[in-house]
């Protein structure tokens, strides 16, 4: 009797240790947007996207590999990687977890917020807990969750989440990506979302978005329509048209402007 009290919890310590280790031994890949000739944004954009990602997915590495995790860049300098290749570098790594990072752009200059991306079912719950997360670190909208079939997200065949983390184009939050420390804590609340760390409640979703919401913080919007009227307003949902097939079977034209991103 004496014997088993001893055992048991003894063994129940082992099963925890090796959970433990097991979650810390989790493979990321991580992936910074544009790079190379293509800098991101729109043209004439003064702030250059390609650095604030790569500067977030650089931070990011480093915080998840002091907690563990195997991190996998598909870019750590100022190099252009072709779409199907980030997805190659992604699809190499089974049972590993996909975190693209960008910077949204508009033009309009008060366009603003947190908005992220899933595609496969299996992302849902990651890229509301990466959301949640970034939201409460940061001080601007909440644009919601959206299901959309970016190229990066429909070709990886791991959980996949495109997050972004705010408008280079909107004078308040540009001068939030140039700081440092901005950049160093939106890589802690991105690395808080991907291990599933708790967030705080969120703001309600922006007053433009709600009327195509399902809920105040997880959206579903359909991949070829975001504002009514067919305005589209954002980086996410005008650029990456292209890189994209519509989920729609009455679209099976395919765009003759390629896209260099998601």
């Amino acid at each position: 009797m004496n014997l088993n009290r001893q055992i048991f919890p003894a063994l129940a310590g082992l099963i925890a240790l090796t959970t433990s280790a097991f979650a810390q031994s989790r493979t990321i890949v991580i992936d910074a947007g544009h790079g190379g000739y293509d800098r991101g944004g729109v043209p004439g954009q003064r702030i250059s996207e390609k650095d604030k990602t790569l500067d977030v997915a650089q931070r990011l590495k480093r915080i998840l590999q002091a907690d563990g995790y195997r991190v996998i860049m598909t870019r750590d300098s100022d190099v252009f990687i072709p779409l199907p290749t980030r997805v190659s570098i992604a699809n190499s790594y089974r049972g590993a977890t996909f975190v693209s990072i960008h910077f949204n752009c508009a033009s309009r200059a008060g366009a603003n917020g947190i908005e992220t991306y899933y595609f496969r079912s299996d992302s849902a719950s990651l890229a509301q807990s990466i959301h949640r997360n970034v939201l409460a670190g940061a001080p601007t909208e909440n644009r919601g969750i959206r299901r959309r079939g970016f190229y990066v997200l429909r070709k990886t065949a791991i959980p996949s989440v495109l997050v972004e983390c705010g408008f280079l184009t909107n004078p308040t939050e540009g001068s939030l990506a140039l700081d440092a420390g901005y950049r160093q804590k939106l890589a802690d609340q991105i690395a808080r979302g991907i291990r599933g760390q708790p967030a705080p409640s969120v703001k309600p979703l922006t007053s433009s978005l709600r009327s195509v919401s399902l809920g105040n913080d997880f959206v579903r919007v359909p991949a070829e329509s975001f504002n009514r009227g067919g305005k589209r307003s954002s980086k996410s949902s005008r650029s990456h048209k292209s890189s994209k097939k519509s989920t729609s079977s009455k679209s099976k034209k395919k765009s003759s402007k390629k896209s260099t991103e998601d």
